[in-house]
Protein backbone atom coordinates (compact mmCIF):
# COMPACT_ATOMS: atom_id res chain seq x y z
CA UNK A 1 0.00 0.00 0.00
CA UNK A 2 1.36 3.42 -0.91
CA UNK A 3 0.25 7.00 -0.49
CA UNK A 4 0.47 9.72 -3.11
CA UNK A 5 2.85 12.50 -2.13
CA UNK A 6 1.05 15.68 -1.16
CA UNK A 7 3.87 17.77 -2.57
CA UNK A 8 3.78 16.26 -6.07
CA UNK A 9 3.18 18.80 -8.82
CA UNK A 10 0.71 18.16 -11.63
CA UNK A 11 2.44 18.59 -15.00
CA UNK A 12 0.04 16.75 -17.23
CA UNK A 13 1.12 13.33 -16.07
CA UNK A 14 0.07 11.20 -13.12
CA UNK A 15 2.00 12.08 -9.96
CA UNK A 16 4.60 9.53 -8.98
CA UNK A 17 3.45 7.51 -5.97
CA UNK A 18 5.22 7.95 -2.70
CA UNK A 19 7.34 5.05 -1.49
CA UNK A 20 5.77 5.35 1.96
CA UNK A 21 3.83 2.44 3.42
CA UNK A 22 1.49 2.40 6.37
CA UNK A 23 4.38 0.96 8.35
CA UNK A 24 6.51 3.98 7.51
CA UNK A 25 3.87 6.35 8.84
CA UNK A 26 3.54 4.24 11.96
CA UNK A 27 7.32 4.46 12.40
CA UNK A 28 7.03 8.26 12.29
CA UNK A 29 4.93 8.04 15.46
CA UNK A 30 7.83 6.49 17.42
CA UNK A 31 5.63 3.65 18.74
CA UNK A 32 8.03 2.58 21.50
CA UNK A 33 8.11 6.10 22.92
CA UNK A 34 4.35 6.37 22.43
CA UNK A 35 3.76 3.18 24.43
CA UNK A 36 5.63 4.64 27.43
CA UNK A 37 3.66 7.88 27.13
CA UNK A 38 0.34 6.00 27.06
CA UNK A 39 1.36 3.89 30.04
CA UNK A 40 2.45 6.79 32.27
CA UNK A 41 -0.62 8.80 31.25
CA UNK A 42 -2.81 5.83 32.17
CA UNK A 43 -1.22 5.74 35.61
CA UNK A 44 -1.91 9.44 36.08
CA UNK A 45 -5.50 8.86 35.02
CA UNK A 46 -5.85 5.78 37.27
CA UNK A 47 -4.60 7.40 40.48
CA UNK A 48 -6.56 10.64 40.00
CA UNK A 49 -9.57 11.02 42.30
CA UNK A 50 -13.08 11.43 40.99
CA UNK A 51 -15.35 9.73 38.43
CA UNK A 52 -14.63 9.42 34.73
CA UNK A 53 -16.77 7.91 31.98
CA UNK A 54 -15.15 5.02 30.06
CA UNK A 55 -15.55 6.87 26.75
CA UNK A 56 -13.93 9.97 28.23
CA UNK A 57 -11.03 7.92 29.58
CA UNK A 58 -10.51 6.23 26.21
CA UNK A 59 -10.72 9.56 24.40
CA UNK A 60 -8.14 11.10 26.73
CA UNK A 61 -5.68 8.24 26.25
CA UNK A 62 -6.24 8.23 22.48
CA UNK A 63 -5.56 11.96 22.23
CA UNK A 64 -2.47 11.70 24.42
CA UNK A 65 -1.20 8.84 22.22
CA UNK A 66 -1.90 10.76 19.01
CA UNK A 67 -0.23 13.86 20.45
CA UNK A 68 2.85 11.83 21.38
CA UNK A 69 2.94 10.34 17.88
CA UNK A 70 2.59 13.78 16.33
CA UNK A 71 5.56 14.98 18.37
CA UNK A 72 7.58 12.04 17.11
CA UNK A 73 6.67 12.78 13.49
CA UNK A 74 7.61 16.45 13.83
CA UNK A 75 10.86 15.48 15.55
CA UNK A 76 11.76 13.16 12.67
CA UNK A 77 10.83 15.84 10.14
CA UNK A 78 13.18 18.39 11.70
CA UNK A 79 15.96 15.94 12.52
CA UNK A 80 16.06 14.11 9.18
CA UNK A 81 19.51 15.54 8.39
CA UNK A 82 21.19 14.33 11.57
CA UNK A 83 19.19 11.07 11.65
CA UNK A 84 20.81 10.18 8.33
CA UNK A 85 24.27 10.43 9.95
CA UNK A 86 23.57 8.17 12.94
CA UNK A 87 23.59 4.38 12.85
CA UNK A 88 20.73 4.19 15.34
CA UNK A 89 18.40 6.36 13.24
CA UNK A 90 19.66 6.07 9.65
CA UNK A 91 16.94 3.60 8.65
CA UNK A 92 14.06 5.84 9.70
CA UNK A 93 11.58 6.66 6.88
CA UNK A 94 12.88 10.17 6.12
CA UNK A 95 16.61 9.41 5.88
CA UNK A 96 15.76 6.39 3.73
CA UNK A 97 13.71 8.63 1.42
CA UNK A 98 10.48 6.67 1.82
CA UNK A 99 8.63 9.72 3.21
CA UNK A 100 9.20 13.27 2.01
CA UNK A 101 9.77 16.07 4.56
CA UNK A 102 6.58 17.88 3.56
CA UNK A 103 4.55 14.72 4.10
CA UNK A 104 5.99 14.20 7.56
CA UNK A 105 5.42 17.85 8.50
CA UNK A 106 1.79 17.79 7.34
CA UNK A 107 1.20 14.47 9.07
CA UNK A 108 2.60 15.73 12.38
CA UNK A 109 0.78 19.06 12.32
CA UNK A 110 -2.54 17.41 11.43
CA UNK A 111 -2.25 14.88 14.24
CA UNK A 112 -1.22 17.59 16.70
CA UNK A 113 -4.24 19.74 15.90
CA UNK A 114 -6.58 16.74 16.04
CA UNK A 115 -5.29 15.56 19.43
CA UNK A 116 -5.42 18.95 21.13
CA UNK A 117 -8.79 20.03 19.73
CA UNK A 118 -10.54 16.72 20.45
CA UNK A 119 -9.09 16.56 23.96
CA UNK A 120 -10.24 20.11 24.65
CA UNK A 121 -13.75 19.58 23.27
CA UNK A 122 -14.47 16.12 24.66
CA UNK A 123 -12.45 16.01 27.89
CA UNK A 124 -11.40 19.39 29.33
CA UNK A 125 -9.39 22.49 28.52
CA UNK A 126 -6.63 21.96 31.09
CA UNK A 127 -5.64 18.54 29.75
CA UNK A 128 -5.71 19.91 26.19
CA UNK A 129 -3.55 22.87 27.18
CA UNK A 130 -1.03 20.57 28.84
CA UNK A 131 -0.94 18.35 25.76
CA UNK A 132 -0.44 21.35 23.47
CA UNK A 133 2.38 22.62 25.67
CA UNK A 134 3.99 19.16 25.72
CA UNK A 135 4.00 18.98 21.92
CA UNK A 136 5.39 22.52 21.69
CA UNK A 137 8.05 21.80 24.29
CA UNK A 138 9.24 18.62 22.62
CA UNK A 139 9.24 19.95 19.07
CA UNK A 140 10.28 23.59 19.48
CA UNK A 141 12.14 23.81 22.79
CA UNK A 142 13.90 20.43 22.71
CA UNK A 143 14.15 19.39 19.04
CA UNK A 144 14.66 22.77 17.38
CA UNK A 145 16.63 24.53 20.12
CA UNK A 146 18.15 22.50 22.95
CA UNK A 147 19.13 19.32 21.13
CA UNK A 148 21.67 21.02 18.87
CA UNK A 149 22.84 23.75 21.22
CA UNK A 150 23.62 22.44 24.72
CA UNK A 151 24.76 19.28 26.53
CA UNK A 152 21.86 19.94 28.91
CA UNK A 153 19.47 19.14 26.05
CA UNK A 154 18.18 15.90 27.52
CA UNK A 155 17.92 17.35 31.05
CA UNK A 156 15.65 20.25 30.14
CA UNK A 157 14.05 18.57 27.15
CA UNK A 158 13.21 15.53 29.27
CA UNK A 159 10.33 17.52 30.74
CA UNK A 160 8.33 16.75 27.60
CA UNK A 161 8.35 13.04 28.40
CA UNK A 162 7.39 13.70 32.02
CA UNK A 163 4.11 15.53 31.34
CA UNK A 164 1.82 12.56 30.43
CA UNK A 165 0.90 11.60 34.04
CA UNK A 166 -0.11 15.21 34.63
CA UNK A 167 -2.24 15.19 31.48
CA UNK A 168 -3.92 11.95 32.59
CA UNK A 169 -4.62 13.42 36.03
CA UNK A 170 -6.00 16.64 34.52
CA UNK A 171 -8.26 14.63 32.19
CA UNK A 172 -10.03 13.23 35.27
CA UNK A 173 -9.99 16.17 37.65
CA UNK A 174 -9.66 19.26 35.46
CA UNK A 175 -7.13 20.49 38.02
CA UNK A 176 -3.61 19.85 39.27
CA UNK A 177 -2.17 18.50 42.53
CA UNK A 178 1.18 17.60 44.08
CA UNK A 179 0.82 13.87 43.35
CA UNK A 180 0.96 14.18 39.52
CA UNK A 181 3.76 16.72 39.92
CA UNK A 182 5.68 14.09 41.91
CA UNK A 183 5.16 11.60 39.08
CA UNK A 184 6.45 14.28 36.70
CA UNK A 185 9.57 14.74 38.83
CA UNK A 186 10.28 11.00 38.91
CA UNK A 187 10.30 10.80 35.11
CA UNK A 188 12.13 14.12 34.76
CA UNK A 189 15.08 13.07 36.94
CA UNK A 190 15.02 9.51 35.56
CA UNK A 191 15.55 10.70 31.99
CA UNK A 192 19.20 11.93 32.18
CA UNK A 193 20.74 8.73 33.62
CA UNK A 194 18.58 6.65 31.28
CA UNK A 195 19.53 8.54 28.13
CA UNK A 196 23.14 9.33 29.03
CA UNK A 197 23.75 5.60 29.55
CA UNK A 198 22.73 5.19 25.91
CA UNK A 199 24.78 8.20 24.86
CA UNK A 200 27.94 6.79 26.44
CA UNK A 201 28.00 3.79 24.15
CA UNK A 202 26.66 5.75 21.17
CA UNK A 203 29.08 8.66 21.49
CA UNK A 204 30.49 8.24 17.99
CA UNK A 205 26.97 8.46 16.55
CA UNK A 206 26.23 11.76 18.29
CA UNK A 207 29.70 13.13 17.48
CA UNK A 208 29.26 12.30 13.78
CA UNK A 209 25.90 14.09 13.75
CA UNK A 210 27.26 17.13 15.60
CA UNK A 211 24.87 16.76 18.54
CA UNK A 212 26.39 18.20 21.74
CA UNK A 213 25.44 15.32 24.02
CA UNK A 214 27.15 15.25 27.41
CA UNK A 215 29.78 12.60 26.48
CA UNK A 216 30.66 14.51 23.30
CA UNK A 217 31.10 17.90 24.97
CA UNK A 218 32.15 17.07 28.54
CA UNK A 219 33.65 13.61 28.09
CA UNK A 220 32.96 10.21 29.59
CA UNK A 221 34.14 10.94 33.13
CA UNK A 222 31.82 13.93 33.58
CA UNK A 223 28.93 12.01 32.06
CA UNK A 224 29.44 9.06 34.40
CA UNK A 225 29.46 11.43 37.38
CA UNK A 226 26.29 13.15 36.17
CA UNK A 227 24.59 9.76 35.77
CA UNK A 228 25.43 8.91 39.38
CA UNK A 229 24.26 12.29 40.70
CA UNK A 230 20.92 12.13 38.87
CA UNK A 231 20.42 8.55 40.04
CA UNK A 232 20.96 9.74 43.61
CA UNK A 233 18.13 12.21 42.99
CA UNK A 234 15.68 9.91 41.23
CA UNK A 235 15.88 7.01 43.71
CA UNK A 236 14.50 9.00 46.69
CA UNK A 237 11.89 10.55 44.42
CA UNK A 238 10.88 7.07 43.29
CA UNK A 239 10.43 6.01 46.92
CA UNK A 240 8.63 9.25 47.94
CA UNK A 241 5.03 8.21 47.07
CA UNK A 242 5.25 5.58 49.85
CA UNK A 243 6.13 7.81 52.88
CA UNK A 244 3.88 10.57 51.51
CA UNK A 245 0.89 8.22 51.68
CA UNK A 246 0.26 7.97 47.94
CA UNK A 247 1.24 4.27 47.88
CA UNK A 248 1.43 1.29 50.20
CA UNK A 249 3.93 -1.28 51.38
CA UNK A 250 4.13 -3.15 48.07
CA UNK A 251 5.13 0.00 46.23
CA UNK A 252 7.54 0.89 49.00
CA UNK A 253 9.27 -2.49 48.77
CA UNK A 254 9.50 -2.41 44.98
CA UNK A 255 10.73 1.19 44.90
CA UNK A 256 13.45 0.52 47.48
CA UNK A 257 14.68 -2.71 45.87
CA UNK A 258 14.66 -1.41 42.30
CA UNK A 259 16.08 1.92 43.45
CA UNK A 260 19.04 0.09 44.99
CA UNK A 261 19.43 -1.76 41.68
CA UNK A 262 19.55 1.54 39.80
CA UNK A 263 22.09 2.90 42.25
CA UNK A 264 24.35 -0.16 42.02
CA UNK A 265 24.35 0.02 38.22
CA UNK A 266 25.00 3.77 38.26
CA UNK A 267 27.98 3.20 40.57
CA UNK A 268 29.28 0.54 38.16
CA UNK A 269 29.02 3.01 35.28
CA UNK A 270 30.76 5.68 37.39
CA UNK A 271 33.65 3.37 38.27
CA UNK A 272 33.95 1.83 34.81
CA UNK A 273 36.75 2.81 32.51
CA UNK A 274 37.05 2.03 28.83
CA UNK A 275 35.23 0.16 27.51
CA UNK A 276 32.04 1.39 29.23
CA UNK A 277 29.57 -0.25 26.88
CA UNK A 278 28.59 -3.25 29.00
CA UNK A 279 27.86 -1.32 32.20
CA UNK A 280 25.99 1.37 30.26
CA UNK A 281 23.87 -1.15 28.41
CA UNK A 282 22.91 -2.77 31.70
CA UNK A 283 21.93 0.57 33.23
CA UNK A 284 20.00 1.63 30.14
CA UNK A 285 18.00 -1.60 30.06
CA UNK A 286 17.39 -1.70 33.81
CA UNK A 287 16.29 1.94 33.91
CA UNK A 288 13.37 1.07 31.60
CA UNK A 289 12.37 -1.80 33.87
CA UNK A 290 12.76 0.45 36.91
CA UNK A 291 10.36 3.10 35.68
CA UNK A 292 7.89 0.51 34.41
CA UNK A 293 7.79 -1.31 37.76
CA UNK A 294 7.33 1.90 39.76
CA UNK A 295 4.35 3.01 37.70
CA UNK A 296 2.88 -0.48 37.25
CA UNK A 297 2.89 -1.22 40.99
CA UNK A 298 1.50 2.23 41.76
CA UNK A 299 -1.37 1.62 39.34
CA UNK A 300 -2.06 -1.91 40.57
CA UNK A 301 -1.85 -1.01 44.24
CA UNK A 302 -3.51 2.36 44.29
CA UNK A 303 -5.17 3.20 41.06
CA UNK A 304 -6.33 0.17 39.10
CA UNK A 305 -9.12 -1.03 41.37
CA UNK A 306 -10.34 2.50 41.93
CA UNK A 307 -10.25 3.24 38.21
CA UNK A 308 -12.34 0.16 37.39
CA UNK A 309 -14.84 1.12 40.07
CA UNK A 310 -15.12 4.65 38.71
CA UNK A 311 -15.46 3.47 35.13
CA UNK A 312 -18.26 1.03 36.01
CA UNK A 313 -20.08 3.25 38.51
Amino acid sequence: MSLVSEGAEFNGTIAEPSLATVGDYLALLKPRVMSLVIFTALVGLAVAPGPIHPVTAFTALLCIAVGAGASGALNMWYDADIDALMTRTARRPLPMGRIQPGEALAFGLTLSAFAVVVLGLLVNVLSAALLAFTIFFYVVVYTMWLKRSTPQNIVIGGAAGAFPPMIGWAAVTGSMSFEPILLFLIIFFWTPPHFWALALYRTDDFKRAGIPMMPVVKGDATTRLQILLYTLLVVPLGIAPWPLGYAGALYGTVSVVTGLGMLVLAVQVFRERRPVERACRHLFAFSILYLFLLFAVLMIERGWGGLIARLTA
